[in-house]
């Protein structure tokens, strides 16, 4: 396995990334979204990369980057910036000469869920998608009152660093809005989609899971992880879940 590190510039914003390569040639690929950040960078946390490293065993192509405002990543939390993100992480991973550009494919967790979902609506090139605790929509942004105190919190976490951001919350409210994925979700089929969800999910309910079910087209299916929370990143039988799901739409024999 090979690690490749670059820097994605996006709106004049330096995001950092690196795609973990197989060791196989043409591989197929898939693109990995984090979520928004619960708390302050830490340094030290590489699940991430961990994950890379073991989808790229598996044999994907695989490749992890920070949206603007998360991790080491420039800019301020915005939604809709990070539609643009993560169409510039596509873009490159698509233009790899060692991947097979027919087997590309998204995984992402809540927030980066749903911009998997908003991606994969708007991008024919990807091929399925997996989601992990995808909202359908954020109601929790309701409003501005909601939205200003939910500003000051990601201020005091490092994900919104410019004092004048946003200039206006009407937009930045807004973008959650235009991204929610109950809007978006009918538009993938027929490209296949696995919602997974934690039956114990306290930050996204599980209900989020079984509207986005309902108003998804075929082929579509939904697991509930009995016991699991929010973070299934950590739960191995979402991974595991994931890992041969994807390998069997990309045409992979079994580990």
């Amino acid at each position: 396995m090979k690690r490749q590190d670059s820097t994605l510039y996006v709106d004049g914003l330096a995001l950092p990334s690196s795609i973990f390569y197989p060791n196989i040639s043409p591989s197929p690929a898939l693109c990995l979204c984090h979520g928004i950040p619960a708390g302050t960078y830490n340094p030290t946390d590489e699940g991430y990369s961990v994950l890379a490293q073991r989808f790229a065993d598996a044999g994907f192509a695989t490749m992890i980057f920070n949206f603007r405002g998360a991790g080491e990543a420039e800019g301020n939390l915005d939604m809709t910036g990070w539609t643009r993100d993560l169409r510039a992480a596509i873009d490159h991973l698509f233009s790899s000469d060692i991947i097979d550009k027919s087997r590309l494919y998204l995984a992402g967790s809540s927030a980066g869920a749903a911009i998997s979902i908003f991606a994969t609506a708007h991008d024919a090139r990807i091929a399925a998608l997996v989601t992990f605790a995808c909202p359908a929509d954020f109601r929790f942004l309701a409003n501005e009152q909601q939205a200003r105190s939910s500003i000051d919190h990601f201020r005091s976490i490092g994900l919104i660093k410019d004092p004048g951001f946003p200039p206006s919350v009407e937009a930045w409210l807004q973008g959650f809005s235009e991204v929610s994925p109950i809007r978006w979700v009918d538009k993938i089929s027929p490209r296949p989609i696995l919602l997974l969800h934690g039956e114990e999910d306290d930050i996204v309910p599980l209900e989020h899971a079984h509207r986005l079910v309902e108003h998804a087209g075929e082929p579509k299916q939904l697991l509930v992880l009995q016991g699991a929370g929010h973070r299934l990143r950590v739960e191995e039988a979402a991974i595991t879940t994931a890992l041969e799901w994807l390998r069997a739409k990309a045409s992979l024999t079994s580990i």
